[in-house]
């Protein structure tokens, strides 16, 4: 267990990731900022009041439905945070209702003049959450929470029977003009229902993601259907290989999507793209890419650059880091930290020895992190405008379980990923963010 009086070395780590990042020792650099706040003051300071005096903007956790009614969870959420995503609920397949394997119905829409057959889409899920937070906004307007939407087009988590002939996978895939109709019809049923001036939500979302992972780790092109060979196309659902391009061959779907969203979304509402592994130099080339052609077409709108920062212990380093927001800023100005959350050292076992020595280290890496972070927000042209962390607390994280998403656990070793451990208490790496600010 970390003991109390760690915290009051914890407003030295945005000092020690500088002398890190610098290349000199931390030694006692680490403490040498402990007398600048007492312990009264580190324990009542909230993450969204500190980050936000730094870098004036949107302080977010990821929440899921079943989190959410957690009460610990929730005081952290509205103690801490201003902003929320939801980790699952506004993904396709929630929207349709969990239906994987089988289209859950159809029914009559009207596009453009034309009427099309579209699946039906079932809200509640999303609904349920964005209702208690409406509740919460209406009681404690100074402490309101934001929300981000998450995600309307990505490979993973669309049923694969969305891209077939009636909705359904043992037939052929449709076409290109027929899978435009039915892109437009669900971006333009989502964002209206959550966005739209009739709906009760309107006021909630400040942002969007369009556009999810649609840039290969293997090649930095973009992802194919052919990402992992050992993955069928017929699966339900898949976690590399895309159906997307798939039907397009080509990025004609995702420059299709910006369009789209913009054309639907209300001008206030900002829209992104958001990938991981964003540091990485081939794959940092293909998202650039991706970025200059959704801003060269006609139509479509693109507001930020959204950062994953499924990070570890080791990479990206301090420079990849920087590097890679300054890149991104240079073609769309703003850029966010969405999903940011640590994997564990390879030697962490989950020992009270063990997790003493990770949560120390962890502290360092997350404020170099928070560092890199506040020194390109201060260069002309550089807007960092969201930091979200993928979850609350430790025992919750999607990292506890093994995963083949990209930036996922894909080792089944213990992890503590977050700035709050399994007892819902503040971990040194907490202060990394909220305890450095004086």
């Amino acid at each position: 267990m970390i003991r109390k009086k760690k915290n009051l070395c914890a407003a030295a780590w945005l000092l020690a990731a500088a002398v890190l990042v610098s290349g000199g020792a931390v030694g006692g650099a680490v403490c040498a900022a402990k007398e600048q706040q007492t312990e009264e003051e580190v324990e009542d300071v909230r993450l969204k009041d500190a980050v936000s005096k730094e870098l004036g903007c949107y302080v977010g956790a990821a929440v899921t439905g079943q989190e959410i009614n957690n009460r610990r969870v929730w005081e952290i959420i509205t103690t801490h945070f201003n902003a929320v995503t939801l980790g699952n609920e506004l993904k396709p397949d929630a929207l349709f209702n969990y239906s994987n394997a089988v289209c859950p119905g159809t029914e009559e829409a009207e596009l453009n003049g034309e009427t099309i057959t579209v699946p039906k889409i079932n809200f509640y899920k999303a609904e349920n959450m964005l209702d208690k937070i409406l509740q919460w906004n209406k009681k404690n307007p100074d402490d309101a929470l934001k929300v981000r939407g998450h995600v309307l087009v990505w490979h993973s988590q669309t049923p694969e029977w969305f891209f077939h002939e009636d909705y359904d996978k043992q037939k052929p895939y449709v076409d290109r003009e027929t899978m435009n109709k039915r892109l437009e019809w669900y971006i333009r049923t989502v964002l209206t229902h959550f966005t739209g001036e009739d709906s009760e939500y309107k006021d909630l979302f400040y942002g969007w993601d369009v556009v999810n992972e649609a840039v290969s780790d293997s090649t930095g092109t973009y992802r194919s259907d052919n990402e992992n060979p050992n993955e069928p196309l017929s699966n339900d659902t898949h976690g590399n290989n895309s159906s997307w391009w798939h039907v397009y061959q080509s990025n004609e779907f995702i420059l299709n999507a910006f369009v789209y969203a913009n054309k639907y979304a209300p001008a206030d509402l900002e829209l992104y793209y958001n990938d991981y592994n964003e540091c990485s130099g081939q794959k940092m080339a293909g998202i650039l890419e991706l970025l200059r052609a959704v801003k060269a077409t006609e139509g479509a709108r693109i507001d930020a650059m959204g950062m994953q920062g499924h990070y570890n212990m080791d990479s990206p380093n301090y420079s990849e880091i920087d590097m890679a927001i300054r890149m991104y800023a240079q073609v769309v100005g703003n850029v966010q930290m969405t999903e940011l959350d640590m994997k564990a050292s390879e030697d962490y076992d989950g020992s009270p020895e063990s997790k003493e020595k990770e949560f120390e280290e962890q502290a360092k890496r997350y404020g170099a992190i928070y560092w890199a972070l506040k020194s390109a927000d201060k260069e002309e042209g550089v807007n960092i405008t969201s930091l979200t962390f993928w979850g609350t607390a430790d025992h919750l994280s999607w990292l506890q379980s093994r995963s083949d998403v990209g930036g996922g656990n894909t080792t089944g070793l213990p992890e503590c990923p977050l700035l709050f451990d399994e007892h819902y208490e503040k971990k040194p790496a907490f202060y990394a963010f909220a305890g450095g600010n004086k």
